[in-house]
């Protein structure tokens, strides 16, 4: 009898694998329901693109045409820089100027700072902060004619209810909108009253995005209140911060609703008279649309560059 080989006999060839079935197409929309598909998102879109076409973009253009042109009696004349010289040589000019960067210079102060501090103590609230966000947020609901002529009641000589504030608490009444060294802070203070409810709403939102942890640690290292605001609230937030105040200088440059409506536009001495109203004066009182163009022209031209030289600056500073 022969012994069984202790050898590994070899193991049969593997066999092949079957091919596998390739997983079936998902089913393609039909060509007619992803054509109306498309056509109303493109038709939303087109929507956008006309509104800002026909109410942004046109009159830019038609502002840098029309700096340069003169209209007298139906005709238009091309008049080269005239309309410059015109707006240059006018007193109200620099003036307007001077007044301009001076309000955007107290709006930094109370309409940048202002929000910024009312967010961070609505955010040490833990109850309550619906409530709180509603009646910082309501001046903005209320349509700004109704907001200026509340504060021109609030400002009066006579009755006002500043000037009775003052006088109960023995002060000298002050002549609020009527005085000239007053007049624009007056201005500045119903701004900010008016529009800080949206920036404030939007700093909450940035400060509710930092991790506590980080305010853990700086507990943990004895960090006081300012100290937390200065080394975490303020770099964590840095990028709005950055965003806000560019748009806070570009919407104070181009006030006009609330020295129109409160000191009649120039304001005492011309101490309230913006670029903005000036432009107005320019179109509307003395029908010289050029120097009107002229004058938007440049401030264009001054915020395009602020704006490019702004982010470029923030650019760098990220490098």
């Amino acid at each position: 009898m022969q012994a069984p080989s202790l050898t590994p006999s070899k193991a049969a060839p593997p066999r092949p694998s079957e091919p596998r079935e390739a997983a079936p197409a998902a089913p393609r929309a039909p060509f007619g329901k992803s054509l109306r598909r498309n056509l109303t998102a493109h038709g939303f879109l087109i929507g956008a693109v006309l509104c800002f076409a026909v109410f942004s973009w046109y009159p830019m253009i038609r502002e840098f045409f029309l700096a340069f042109q003169k209209t007298e009696g139906g005709q238009t004349t091309w008049v080269g820089l005239d309309n410059l010289v015109t707006v240059f040589n006018d007193p109200a000019f620099w003036q307007a100027w001077r007044n301009t960067l001076l309000f955007t210079l107290l709006a930094l102060v109370f309409g940048f700072a202002v929000p910024f501090v009312v967010a961070v103590v609505i955010n040490e609230f833990h109850h309550g902060q619906g409530y709180l966000r509603l009646l910082v947020y309501l001046p903005v609901m209320l349509p700004p004619v109704a907001s200026v002529l509340l504060f021109k009641y609030l400002y009066d000589p006579g009755y006002g209810l500043l000037n009775e504030l003052f006088a109960f608490l023995h002060l000298p009444e002050q002549q609020w909108l009527q005085d000239p060294d007053l007049s624009m802070l007056s201005v500045v203070i119903a701004s900010t009253w008016m529009n800080m409810g949206g920036a404030t709403l939007i700093y909450l939102a940035a400060l509710q995005g930092i991790p506590g942890e980080l305010y853990e640690a700086a507990d943990l290292d004895g960090a006081g209140l300012l100290r937390k605001i200065w080394h975490v609230t303020i770099p964590q937030t840095r990028l709005i911060l950055s965003l806000m105040l560019l748009m806070q200088v570009i919407a104070t440059m181009q006030v006009f609703v609330e020295p129109f409506l409160l000191t009649g536009g120039a304001g005492p001495e011309g101490s309230t008279t913006t670029v903005v109203y000036l432009i107005y004066q320019y179109a509307f009182n003395f029908n010289n649309y050029g120097a009107a163009a002229a004058l938007g022209l440049l401030l264009l031209v001054l915020l395009a560059g602020f704006s490019a030289a702004y982010v470029k600056l923030s650019r760098a500073e990220d490098e």
